[in-house]
């Protein structure tokens, strides 16, 4: 057993549990529950900040594109972007696919959420601003260019599944070398492990604090590996991180989910943990 946070949902506070990261399962009230079978929300209280190419596959996928107009070489420094609050969405949650659209691209991602103000933390220090490990699934509308802001592509309604809770960074050893892997009904459709980032949890970390403030519950996704898989509607898609957990969510029509959304609130007692 692992100790970690969860959020139920209607609730705000974080609550301190134990979780079986390889079992999905998490003790309330003196009995292991599955996390599918309980009204877990998203763990999150701050902001969500994605970093992209920090998988070396997904720098080298690029190939000689990187050398090209407008950078002309290899980026330097952690490239980010911002999941804004109205991406967030929950273990169990239903992902909305746009109109129009046939796929989108499933972002497994480990979250690093911040513990206390961090601001020019150097590598040998970083983990010390560690809270814990959360699993996010980075949701993106398909897309080619890396240079501009792709917020029309990763910041709709629900692009942002979280959790299904806060693993204590005392209950990872390693997070540079952690299991990654993607299902989509069950089959596995994509395999890779931190092992492979570019820079990894302290380097980030020490990075992007250099020149931005990150606060306490704020989340940095240590990056995207590459060739993500696509899901489209119907589909039941499952991100595993060794040692954190499993996040599940499935695809529907938006129209749908905006239909589910209206029932969800009419839910009755805000202490309900079954689903």
């Amino acid at each position: 057993m692992s100790k970690a946070k969860i959020k139920v949902l209607g609730v705000h506070e974080l609550v301190t549990v134990d979780v079986n990261t390889e079992t999905n399962t998490v003790v309330l009230e003196g009995s292991e529950l599955s996390a599918n079978k309980i009204q877990l929300d998203s763990p999150i209280t701050g902001t969500v900040f994605g970093t992209l190419l920090n998988y070396r596959g997904a720098l080298e996928g690029l190939g000689e594109t990187v050398n090209e107009k407008p950078y002309s070489a290899p980026p330097i420094a952690p490239i980010l972007y911002i999941k804004p609050a109205n991406t967030f969405n929950r273990n169990g949650g239903a992902i909305p696919m746009p109109e129009g659209l046939v796929a989108l691209e499933i972002g497994a991602a480990l979250g690093i959420v911040i513990g206390k103000q961090a601001s020019r933390v150097s590598e040998e220090a970083a983990l010390d601003y560690v809270a814990g490990y959360t699993v996010v699934n980075d949701v993106s509308v398909p897309h080619e260019s890396v240079y501009r802001p792709a917020v029309q592509h990763k910041s709709r309604d629900g692009f942002c599944p979280v959790g299904p809770w806060i693993v204590d960074r005392d209950a990872v050893a390693n997070p540079d070398n952690l299991a990654v892997r993607v299902f989509i009904n069950d089959e596995l459709r994509q395999e890779n492990t931190t092992s492979n980032l570019i820079r990894p949890v302290s380097q980030l970390l020490a990075n992007v604090t250099d020149y931005m403030t990150l606060s306490a519950g704020d989340v940095l996704l240590v990056g995207i590996p590459e060739e993500a898989p696509h899901a489209k509607t119907g589909d039941n898609v499952r991100v595993e991180i060794e040692g954190i957990g499993s996040l599940e969510n499935s695809i529907v029509d938006e129209k749908e989910r905006e239909w589910g959304k209206q029932n969800e609130n009419s839910t009755g007692s805000l202490w309900r943990f079954y689903s």
